[in-house]
């Protein structure tokens, strides 16, 4: 297999990338594992720290919205893997257009280049935020598409483009969709990693409305070894979920999160809720489970730990207070 890996210096994907070259998963043997990332907000070639010695790693700086670069790349792979996108709902809310440039544009660039080069597999890593939200029971892959912020509509218009390359041009297409990611290397941005490194400075941390959206909590461990059953034994043209199985109001994950840091409520600071801030998230996974034999192995309260005390004695990773 000669693999590229989109996004690759990112949170999930260099996970992905170093459990690959660590050879965490029997099914997959490759000859190169080429990371291409354009090293924004997200992307950090840190994160490739622990496998920058193996001759198989390639790392190419670009953007995938580089039409001759990725006609080049895809012509010397078979296989994708496509992490890259732009994510943070908030800044969506903010300003679109990255958004949609990148997670349905670069898509595009992708998909198109594919076709004309014969990959062989193309897994497009997508979320359970394409659906909107849910207030009992879980979804299928069958649900619907109501995604309700500038993030997960652009997510959800990259999904629809990949499954209907697959039904135009026989592309073999696997998507899978997740549910929210925690671990090591996760830019802190997003909620866990914003909280305790904010914490553990004494600083403030903001939580939206009564604290009371619900979100199924998944490790980037459990995550990247359902992806890599979905590229190796999903059906093309099918969706997957990969879910956690931790359902958590953001109050109980605060919570958490300030035991584990050891500090009080008095570091939590009530702000107005974010706009078309969905509700709860839940998917039901027992598709992946049944076709590819996924199951969730990270104990969430272990999994939290470990990564409070990796963020503890990463200090340099860490972004300057704002």
């Amino acid at each position: 297999m000669k693999l590229l890996v989109t996004g690759g210096a990112g949170f999930i994907g260099s996970h992905f990338a170093r459990s690959i070259l660590h050879g965490e998963y029997p099914d997959i043997d490759p000859e190169v594992v080429t990371v291409l990332d354009c090293l924004s907000w997200g992307g950090d070639v840190r994160n490739l720290e622990a496998v920058r010695d193996d001759p198989r790693l390639r790392f190419v700086l670009g953007d995938i919205r580089d039409e001759q670069l990725v006609g080049e790349l895809m012509r010397e792979h078979d296989t994708v893997a496509h992490l890259a996108a732009e994510t943070h709902v908030d800044r969506s809310v903010s300003g679109a257009a990255p958004f949609i440039d990148t997670n349905v544009g670069g898509t595009r660039v992708l998909l198109d280049a594919a076709v004309t080069h014969g990959v062989e597999r193309f897994l497009h890593v997508s979320t359970d935020e394409v659906y909107g939200s849910i207030d009992e029971g879980a979804w299928t892959e069958e649900q619907p598409l109501a995604p309700t912020s500038p993030y997960s509509a652009a997510k959800a218009g990259s999904d629809l483009l990949a499954l209907a390359f697959h039904r135009t041009h026989g592309l073999p297409v696997v998507v899978t969709r997740c549910s929210n990611n925690y671990g090591p290397h996760q830019f802190p941005e997003k909620l866990i990693p914003l909280f305790v490194t904010r914490l553990l400075q004494g600083l403030d941390v903001p939580l939206y409305g009564d604290g009371g959206n619900i979100r199924d909590w998944l490790h980037v461990s459990d995550h990247c070894r359902g992806l890599a059953l979905a590229l190796t034994g999903g059906r093309a043209g099918e969706i997957y979920h990969i879910g956690g199985g931790r359902e958590l109001t953001n109050r109980e994950l605060v919570e958490r999160l300030l035991k584990g840091c050891g500090v009080s409520w008095d570091q939590v600071t009530a702000v107005p809720d974010r706009k078309g801030h969905d509700r709860r998230y839940a998917l039901d996974h027992s598709k992946i489970t049944q076709e590819c034999g996924y199951q969730p192995q990270v104990d969430f309260d272990l999994g939290l730990a470990d990564t409070i005390d990796w963020y503890s004695s990463h200090r340099s990773r860490w972004p300057a207070p704002r």
